[in-house]
């Protein structure tokens, strides 16, 4: 009797084991969305500007403050929503003059970057030492205090409610040909890459999510995102289909 209360406890160990690991990656997922306020409108937003070989495909308000309105190197035709400018030099016929409301958006873009940098708490630290390929990653509070790397596909899998903050302080980087894909009905609305470094996706790849970058982030050519690209710098894009997500 004995032998078999201590066998039944070997095997219930790894079994409680499991399962605290688990909830542990399932309690990032009563994570708060990112409050993107006026910038939730924007599927390009940016303080430098955006550079762009033709032809793009946006789906989504394109924006640029404080630089003027000639930086934003799209075409009217290249846009489904709205191009708001600070001044007139915007691209013609379609840009929106509006710098109050572009200056409101901006600063919203600097609201939730810091939101989601200060963060506390993180469900998983330094996973894979910044190298996430091949990774399905829960819900959760992701902290890296060096460059990540995505040099495989990824998977975010988790319910429509559920919310991913990824915290890097250093660069974001996606190779060429590589995938960021969706499982379990999550949503890229929910899923937020605050990076103090420069973005760059790799060419003919495809990303999910909010980006919120201090510094450039750089679309390479033939990338698809579905998501917002919003930098406190400068926007480069080379035939790229960009997306807002579904909300």
């Amino acid at each position: 009797m004995n032998k078999r209360k201590k066998y039944s406890k070997k095997l219930f160990l790894p079994v409680l084991l499991g399962t605290l690991v688990a909830g542990g990656a399932i309690a990032g997922s009563s994570l708060t969305p990112v409050y993107l306020g006026n910038a939730d409108t924007f599927a390009i937003l940016s303080q430098s500007g955006t550079t762009n070989i033709y032809r793009s495909a946006i789906v989504g308000d394109v924006g640029a403050s404080p630089i003027t309105g000639a930086a934003i190197l799209l075409t009217c035709g290249e846009v489904s929503g709205n191009i708001y400018a600070v001044d007139a030099a915007g691209p013609l016929p379609c840009a929106v003059t509006n710098p109050s409301f572009l200056s409101s958006a901006v600063g919203d873009m600097g609201f939730a970057y810091d939101d989601a940098a200060g963060r506390l708490s993180p469900d998983f630290t330094e996973l894979g030492a910044g190298e996430i390929g091949g990774l399905v990653l829960a819900p959760g509070l992701y902290k890296w205090s060096t460059n990540l790397m995505l040099s495989t596909d990824v998977t975010l899998s988790g319910g429509p409610d559920d919310v991913w903050i990824f915290q890097v302080a250093g660069k974001l980087n996606q190779a060429n040909s590589t995938r960021v894909t969706l499982a379990g009905g999550a949503l890229a609305k929910n899923i937020f890459w605050q990076v103090a470094g420069a973005v760059t996706l790799g060419t003919n790849a495809h990303f999910e999510g909010v980006v919120l970058g201090k510094k450039m982030i750089a679309v390479n050519t033939g990338t698809s995102v579905n998501g917002r690209l919003l930098a406190q710098t400068a926007i480069t894009l080379q035939m790229n289909a960009i997306t807002e997500p579904a909300q």
